[in-house]
């Protein structure tokens, strides 16, 4: 019910975050194959470059400020819908959270209709040599990607 509440009065915006979703998880496959799908280093590429293409196609149609709020909605809900540890959670809503304040890092600078899938792919790559490992529930790496360390 909590998804149809959310989907229902946005069908373009969830279409688009379908979209989105398809987009981001078939560019991290592509360019990370072992760790997208793990709780490894590709995955928190994934999370953030997901919110960003959320934003990016939704503020296509509507103001960015809503974009950003649709997306943060939608990916909070589905860490509920499909949880995981805790620590695992607390990884992908970071990652999230990275994703949507680059997006809003960018947007002063170019206007909402000129952004493009090649501003987050190289950004967030660089943002990768930087990646913090998540050990435990108090890590609080503001400003960095996460990921857990699987070793």
């Amino acid at each position: 019910m909590r998804l149809l509440s959310l989907v229902l009065p946005h069908p373009l915006f969830s279409l688009l975050s379908f979209y989105a979703t398809i987009q981001a998880f078939t560019i991290a496959q592509k360019r990370f194959p072992k760790t997208a799908s793990t709780n490894g280093i590709g995955n928190a590429f994934r999370h953030a470059l997901w919110c960003c293409f959320i934003i990016m196609y939704c503020s296509k149609i509507s103001s960015p400020e809503k974009a950003v709020d649709f997306c943060k909605k939608i990916t909070d809900l589905h860490e509920e819908l499909f949880p995981n540890q805790p620590l695992e959670t607390k990884m992908d809503l970071h990652n999230n959270k990275i994703g949507m304040d680059y997006f809003l890092e960018l947007l002063p600078g170019i206007h909402r209709q000129f952004f493009e899938k090649g501003f987050f792919i190289d950004a967030l790559i660089k943002k990768m040599e930087e990646a913090k490992i998540l050990r435990n529930l108090d890590d609080d790496f503001e400003g960095y990607l996460v990921y857990l360390d699987e070793k």
